[in-house]
This record gives C-alpha cells, structure tokens and sequence, in this order.
C-alpha cells in the first residue's frame, strides 16, 4: 500500500488538519510525494517533489493541497 492510497482512506477531517499545520504539511507533501514518484508517472511527480523539498514552495505547495483537498478530496497531481 502506499501513501497516497494511505492518505486518501483517511478521513477528510484528518486529512484537512494535516494540511492545516505548516511543519506537518511540509513533511506530509514529502511523503506523499515520494510514495507517488514511487507509484506512479515518475517525471511529474519527481518535478512536484523537488518543488515540494524547498521549504517556501513545500509549504506553499501544502497550503494549495488543502484547497484542493478541500474542494477536489483529493492533492493535486496524485
């Protein structure tokens, strides 16, 4: 099983609180995103995890993750 499939079982509750805080949004994109370069389209998905490592654009790109978490159910190109 990996993360990603992991992460959407969650409940969307959890799923928003871990979005919700910065330190643990950054290390929760990493983590999915490592599990998706490992599960899926390698190319993107390695591109959205280099961008995911910095540290301003991790957490920017966390904080998009919760809207899209929030409208779609889901993180944005997972």
């Amino acid at each position: 099983m990996s993360f990603v499939s992991g992460f959407k079982k969650l409940p969307r509750l959890v799923q928003i609180i871990l979005l919700l805080i910065p330190g643990v949004n950054w290390i929760t994109e990493i983590v999915v995103r490592v599990s998706a370069a490992m599960h899926g389209k390698a190319i993107k998905q390695i591109i959205v995890l280099i961008l995911a490592i910095i540290p301003i654009t991790g957490v920017l790109l966390g904080w998009i993750d919760l809207f899209s978490c929030l409208i779609q159910k889901k993180l944005i190109l997972t």
